[in-house]
């Protein structure tokens, strides 16, 4: 069944304004999966603040153009899936490389971030990336050393004076 021409320019605009509001893309390929296993999935990635949507490789690339984003000929082809991540991207790619590894059936081509397209390999590394509570603690922790380290430099003639009295007390005690 065709689509009609306002509706294809319908689809556009709602693909550029989820890519606008996206850090990430990550495309797949989703020949063999069954409709409650694509929905399952989607359930899944919807809790972390993603979205799974089946598109016309024409008009994501339309899309991808418009937003100004790299639209490569190697993820547009054939069955496409294409994964908007509004959030930290870490916790939604870990669900689709799990997803692809569970079914072995669907296929992670790659993805988009900003004007960098990437690979498959490059996604399996996405989710290495610390997510923000850890960013954060990693950064208190930094912003912590440096003090901890100062405050044992400015009390370490304090204990040292305190170690000589409470020597010096131990022999008067002995000798008394």
């Amino acid at each position: 069944m065709a689509i009609t021409r306002e509706k294809k320019g319908a689809l556009v605009s709602e693909y550029v304004e989820k890519l606008r509001r996206s850090q990430a893309v990550i495309v797949a390929e989703y020949r063999g999966l069954t409709v409650k296993q694509l929905e399952t999935l989607r359930r899944d990635l919807r809790s972390n603040d993603s979205e799974l949507v089946i598109a016309k490789n024409t008009l994501i690339g339309r899309a991808l153009t418009e937003v100004g984003m790299a639209a490569p000929k190697t993820l547009l082809s054939g069955p496409t899936a294409v994964a908007f991540i509004f959030g930290e991207l870490a916790a939604p790619t870990r669900s689709l490389l799990k997803y692809a590894k569970d079914t072995k059936i669907m296929v992670i081509r790659g993805g988009v971030m900003g004007q960098t397209s990437f690979d498959d390999a490059t996604v399996q590394a996405l989710t290495d990336l610390p997510n923000r509570q850890q960013l954060r603690g990693q950064v208190v922790g930094a912003l912590q050393a440096p003090l901890a380290g100062l405050v044992n430099v400015l009390s370490g003639p304090m204990r040292g004076f305190l170690n000589v009295l409470n020597a010096r007390i131990g022999e008067l005690e002995k000798a008394a």
